[in-house]
């Protein structure tokens, strides 16, 4: 068993927020650049998943969701996984997100239009 003072010590050492300030400021840089490279490409996918909501006719309430699902997808597909493994990995986040309440068809649209990855071949 760990001594109480012990843990005290340990929580004041992980939380010293000069360690954390320190620690930021060297990160930021680095950080600052992955925001700066991936923002204006969030910004343009999130642009093109309002345009397939738009076109499907898709309620302005409903966005969030859509746009959810679609960060949801751009994270898949920045990922280390393409082909068919891929396509199953979309599947399922079009089932979670069609279980949601959300239209299966422009799920679908926006998973191959936005995203260029086709409906995976069927066992």
């Amino acid at each position: 068993m760990i001594d109480p003072t012990k843990r005290i010590a340990n929580w004041n050492v992980k939380f010293n927020t000069e360690r954390i300030k320190a620690t930021l400021d060297e990160k930021r840089p680095a950080m600052l650049a992955n925001v700066t490279a991936v923002t204006p490409m969030i910004t343009a996918m999130e642009l093109q998943v309002k345009q397939v909501c738009d076109g499907a006719g898709v309620a302005t309430i409903q966005y969030p969701f859509y746009l959810c699902f679609g960060r949801e997808m751009w994270s898949l597909v920045r990922s280390d996984i393409s082909g068919e493994s891929l396509a199953k990995e979309a599947k399922v986040l079009v089932d979670k997100w069609k279980a949601r309440g959300l239209t299966e068809a422009v799920l679908q649209a926006v998973r191959t239009d936005v995203f260029n990855v086709v409906a995976p071949v069927a066992p």
